[in-house]
């Protein structure tokens, strides 16, 4: 089993879930079929202001 690309797109909107509705990780992993522990890493990311996220 390879591992799964995610459209940039996507994971913008994943993530501002989990920041924006304060909704849990692996709830909106669960939700959007998301593998576990993958959108913790995007979260993290996207609060770390020193970085380029998601090609935007």
């Amino acid at each position: 089993m390879g591992k799964r690309s995610y459209d940039p797109d996507f994971k913008r909107k994943a993530v501002r879930i989990v920041v924006e509705e304060c909704l849990g990780v692996r709830e909106v992993e669960r939700n959007l079929g998301i593998t576990h522990g993958v959108l913790k890493g995007w979260v993290q990311k996207h609060r770390d202001p020193g970085r380029r996220v998601f090609g935007a």
